[in-house]
C-alpha cells in the first residue's frame, strides 16, 4: 500500500498548498491534525474535497468514522483501499 500512501501524501501537499514539503516529510503514521502534521478544520474540508475528487469517496463531517479515517496517512490509505476493493 506504500504507493497509495505516497499518492495520498502528494494529494495532501498539492491540495493544501504545503509548498516546501515532500512526501518524505510526512510520517505515514503521524496524526494529520494537531501535534502531527498540524492540519486544522479548514484543511480537513479541503482534504475531504480532494479525496472526493480523486477517489470519488465522500465522508460526512458528522460521521464519527471520518475522524478515524483522516487520523493519519496510513488510516486514510486503508480507508481508500477498502472502499476501492468493495467496488
Amino acid at each position: 500500500m506504500t504507493g497509495l500512501q505516497n499518492e495520498i501524501k502528494e494529494l495532501i501537499i498539492s491540495s493544501l498548498n504545503l509548498e516546501g514539503l515532500t512526501i518524505e516529510d510526512i510520517d505515514t503514521d503521524a496524526p494529520l491534525f494537531g501535534a502531527g502534521l498540524g492540519l486544522d478544520s479548514i484543511d480537513a474540508l479541503e482534504l475531504g474535497l480532494a479525496v472526493k475528487g480523486r477517489y470519488g469517496l465522500v465522508l460526512s463531517a458528522d460521521d464519527q468514522d471520518a475522524r478515524r479515517h483522516f487520523a493519519s496517512v496510513a488510516a486514510l490509505a486503508a480507508f481508500v483501499s477498502s472502499q476501492q476493493a468493495a467496488e
